[in-house]
């Protein structure tokens, strides 16, 4: 099985490869401007070896693109499994592209996602406007490099995870992700359309907690869960990845406390047409 630690490495080599076609390299050519073997820049695109620092750097300004070595970086702390806290101003220095390639090569190596959303709709299920009005407000909030049209390509191409049929997902929503709006109301009922219609998909288990629904515990804030071998927290200032058991069967039983109060099937799509009725269209 593909570890995480490899993910994030191909995810890296995939960035580095994009790098030199943009420049108009082969191979051999960056290998020359940078002195080294034609092997290491075949091994790192390729996801083969690990790189450090001093690397991520000289490729940056061999390929004439020294604005991406803060996100190249990035990227490189992305394979430090052990790092539990990973901080947003680090992992984004370079802006959200690299973030999302790492998400698209997770969602690939995974079977089962499951996830919780308090606030907004699942990545997954995002549409291009509305994946492109949050990557905007991020980009503004963070203070960081407006990357936005880049981020909502990958977050599409993820996308096509949801087709696979050896895959399932399994996701929760507050009924209030229905109705905080962040973007105009006709990109918000164009998204709320998209949600009702991915609900009635065989390997997509979607459910709704309605407002008023009794809980066994309170709902904690957003989460999701990669199989049975990662979580990821999402915090203002940092993500948290979580390997240990201990944690993994606390956010599992959480995911399942959860996912026995919402709403599935007609009922659910029943609470997104009522959000979608409420929108003011006029």
């Amino acid at each position: 099985m593909t570890t995480d630690f490899q993910t994030a490495r191909e995810a890296l080599g995939a960035r580095l490869r994009e790098l030199r076609a943009e420049a108009g390299l082969e191979g051999k050519e960056l290998a020359a401007r940078l002195d080294w073997q034609p092997s290491k820049v075949s091994r790192l695109q390729n996801g083969k070896q690990t790189p450090d620092r001093e690397d991520m750097t000289a490729w940056a300004h061999a390929v004439g693109r020294p604005d991406v070595e803060a996100e190249l970086h990035g990227l490189l702390a992305a394979l430090d499994m052990k790092q539990r806290h990973r901080s947003w101003r680090r992992q984004l220095a370079g802006g959200y592209r690299g973030r999302q390639e790492v998400g698209v090569k997770l969602t690939n190596n995974t079977r089962q996602t499951r996830g919780l959303e308090v606030s907004r709709i699942p990545g997954l299920f995002q549409t291009p406007e509305y994946a492109r009005v949050i990557f905007d407000a991020l980009a503004k909030f963070r203070g960081m490099p407006p990357t936005t049209e880049a981020a909502v390509e990958a977050r599409m191409r993820r996308q096509e995870a949801l087709y696979d049929p050896a895959k399932s997902f399994h996701f929760v929503l507050c009924e209030a992700a229905l109705y905080h709006r962040a973007c105009a109301a006709d990109v918000m009922a164009e998204q709320l359309d998209r949600l009702y219609n991915l609900a009635g998909q065989r390997r997509i288990e979607l459910g709704i907690i309605p407002l008023g629904a009794q809980l066994r515990r309170t709902v904690p804030h957003a989460f999701w869960i990669y199989d049975r071998r990662l979580v990821i927290v999402e915090t203002i200032s940092e993500e948290l990845w979580l390997t240990g058991d201990e944690d993994l069967e606390l956010y599992e039983r959480a995911w399942d406390w959860l996912a026995e109060s919402a709403e599935y099937g007609a009922p659910a799509r029943r609470l997104i047409g009522r959000a979608r009725a409420s929108l003011d269209l006029s």
